[in-house]
């Protein structure tokens, strides 16, 4: 375990100086009850925590960024960047979700692979961060790792209502979604779907969830449409 979280301090380039942060920030509930660790053993508060100090870090990123959107877009911009599975997005490509200390049933009922265990884990760690080496360090770790490459993740989080813009401006039908293929056991399902614009597939996704399948299919079928 020692050694694991070694490697994730190496990956985000921050080094804990204090490592029961590091361990508690990848600490699911359901691993502090196996091991009796109490309310207070999980990552639940630093969760707590980290979700005010992203809050803060991304308004003010979005802020100085774009001086001439309103507050209303803005608020937009921001649940699109740091909600659940932009979050869970942006930790898998870093490798968070090998890190994270599960209990054996919610390990083995694919707890590893669920957005909202992985998202808090990512504030948690972002907590932890700002608790260890202050401000600077979080906003560091932030712009890095979540407000990286922005463009691309609004395009694939809001890419369905962005379809359903383009599909409009061009007074097209709207978009439907079909459920080509679900397979796997209930605990870790991958659902296959086809983005459909005037009956003819414009883009093919996949996930574990139907609503990230349909994301993907759509955020294909933009890129195709914009070809």
């Amino acid at each position: 375990m020692k050694r694991e979280l070694e490697t994730l301090e190496q990956i985000i380039g921050y080094t804990f100086k204090n490592k029961h942060l590091l361990t508690q920030a990848m600490t699911h509930s359901s691993y502090a009850n196996e091991k009796k660790l109490g309310k207070l053993g999980s990552n639940e508060r630093l969760e707590f925590l980290g979700d005010a100090v992203l809050e803060l870090i991304s308004s003010d990123y979005l802020y100085e960024k774009f001086p001439q959107i309103p507050e209303g877009e803005l608020t937009k911009k921001r649940a699109s960047l740091v909600c659940e599975p932009s979050l869970a997005y942006c930790a898998r490509e870093f490798g968070l979700p090998r890190h994270l200390l599960l209990g054996k049933g919610e390990d083995m009922t694919g707890g590893r692979h669920r957005d909202s265990i992985i998202s808090d884990a990512t504030e948690a760690l972002l907590g932890a961060v700002y608790l260890d080496g202050g401000f600077a360090s979080a906003k560091e770790f932030v712009l890095k790792f979540i407000l990286n490459d922005m463009e691309h993740k609004q395009l694939f989080y809001d890419s369905k209502t962005i379809l359903q813009e383009i599909v409009q401006e061009n007074g097209s039908q709207p978009v439907e979604y079909l459920l080509v293929k679900e397979e796997g056991p209930d605990h870790n399902k991958n659902f296959s779907v086809d983005a459909l614009v005037n009956g003819k597939v414009m883009g093919s996704g996949s996930g574990h969830t139907k609503k990230a399948a349909e994301q993907a299919a759509a955020y294909q079928a933009i890129r195709k449409m914009k070809q």
